[in-house]
């Protein structure tokens, strides 16, 4: 297909990935996006200009060869693209699925200037999922170092921790506090958006090259990370264990029972399974008429996880406009298919319940937009006077998480945090500890699963020159 010109490659139109009917996937928990066919994904790869300098590899944060990557799909070599992308990127299935790239690579695509860009997520998760469903069989990666290196937590960045330094000849092992591994990939994104046994096939694949994983392990409480580094023989300590800590409103009633931090919420649902109960003997409460409170990714999951749950009417109520919502555009338009009512520019300001001490209803207050905030966002203003409610019968509060205190308590005084208790590290994730670094959430905050991978190939690189008394150089 490289004698196709620009011109001809501009006049196909963005292919569309077919979807379960709105009506239909709001009542059950299977996966929304049904996949590219082989002939969509091969008009898609099509539409690539193969540009001189291309810009969409400077959009993603772990530098998947985007353009090498979509020529191979072209060109019919399907498996090829799966390992050209699998060079960098650990989770493919996954990124293909829950990546921002509206923002990321496809934000920096030359076609979106005038038009829709490639459809570099769709095409990604093609190809992944292509390759699992060839059942190929993977050999162990040899460890040739001789060093060994734990890593704490097994989200998306410790992940990329594990598969980088595995390919360099490190034994790796992972701790996982859960009974299983996948850290926010299996307790917080549901089922409808990313489905488990996609996760557990790149887990598979880790575990093929000879990762090892230690589940019901909690670092901090069978073991501190000195002991891992002075009684048992690891080189060094990454710790990726996200930033699970729940916000509350703090506004009056939010005791009341049928409230919920979206963290509880959604891990009873999607890593404890209570969407089966009693197959899986998981309770969970079944609101009627259910009130998320937060506009980002999570609270369009919540949202939508209560609407498969059988609620008659789910309400999120978020403080700023529909223009500052955090979530991703397409998770938005996927809510309001299926029927989530947006209460917008509005806020909480208490909780009321019945005589049993069960939330009734919320009391909110409508707000409007002033100057903006320090992140740049406009700070909203309570309009006084403007209180109405909202009946409601189960809350689902999801405006953010901090850090868990528990392993950096352990480390204290020698690791810097910073005033929100977040771990302090360079530009490669090197701690105030030698031998002990960090990345994704316990770093930045709450972000995306690809921000967080990005941390864990840096850190890796760090980890790797300072065990071969090397040194990273900041890329340009």
């Amino acid at each position: 297909m490289d004698d196709m010109k620009a011109s001809e490659r501009m006049q196909i139109p963005r292919q569309d990935m077919p979807e379960q009917n709105p009506k239909a996937r709001a009542r059950n928990f299977e996966e929304v996006p049904l996949g590219l066919t082989d002939e969509l994904a091969k008009l898609e790869a099509q539409r690539c200009l193969k540009c001189v300098n291309p810009q969409c590899i400077t959009g993603c944060p772990v530098q998947v060869p985007i353009q090498e990557f979509i020529k191979l799909i072209e060109d019919g070599d399907v498996i090829g693209a799966a390992r050209k992308i699998k060079e960098v990127n650990a989770l493919p299935a996954v990124c293909g699925r829950v990546c921002p790239q509206e923002v990321q690579c496809e934000g920096k695509c030359i076609l979106g200037k005038k038009g829709k860009p490639v459809a570099i997520g769709n095409l990604e998760r093609y190809c992944a999922d292509y390759e699992r469903n060839q059942e190929i069989q993977y050999v162990e990666c040899p460890s040739t170092t001789g060093k060994k290196v734990a890593v704490i937590g097994s989200g998306p960045s410790g992940l990329t921790v594990a598969r980088d330094l595995i390919a360099l000849g490190y034994r790796v092992e992972i701790f996982e506090a859960f009974h299983r591994p996948g850290g926010v990939l299996v307790y917080g994104i549901p089922e409808f958006r990313l489905p488990k046994r996609i996760v557990q096939a790149e887990i598979d694949f880790l575990k093929s090259q000879g990762v090892i994983i230690h589940l019901d392990s909690v670092i901090g409480q069978i073991r501190t990370v000195k002991e891992l580094l002075d009684e048992d023989g690891f080189s060094a300590v990454y710790l990726g264990v996200g930033a699970g800590l729940p916000w509350f409103l703090n506004v009056p009633g939010e005791n009341l029972k049928g409230v919920f931090s979206a963290n509880e919420y959604l891990t009873r649902t999607n890593l404890m399974r209570a969407y089966k109960f009693p197959e899986y003997d998981t309770p969970i409460l079944f609101g009627n008429r259910v009130t998320v409170v937060g506009g980002g990714n999570v609270a369009m999951d919540a949202a939508r996880t209560a609407m498969r749950l059988g609620a008659k009417s789910v309400n999120i109520v978020y403080r700023r406009s529909e223009e500052e919502l955090p979530a991703r555009r397409a998770e938005v338009h996927h809510a309001k298919q299926e029927g989530i009512i947006f209460n917008l520019l509005c806020n909480p300001t208490r909780l009321e319940g019945d005589e049993k001490g069960w939330v009734q209803r919320m009391q909110c207050i409508k707000m409007k937009l002033g100057e903006p905030d320090e992140s740049g966002r406009r700070s909203p203003i309570p309009i006084e006077g403007s209180e109405f409610y909202i009946p409601t019968d189960l809350v689902v509060v999801s405006i953010g998480t901090s850090a868990n205190p528990l392993i950096p308590s352990t480390l204290q005084p020698d690791l810097q945090l910073n005033k929100n208790g977040y771990i302090v590290t360079d530009e490669f994730g090197r701690t105030s500890i030698p031998r002990v670094y960090a990345g994704g959430d316990i770093v930045t905050g709450s972000a995306t699963v690809i921000s967080a991978m990005g941390a864990g190939r840096k850190a890796a690189q760090a980890i790797h020159e300072d065990i071969t008394g090397g040194a990273c150089v900041e890329e340009e």
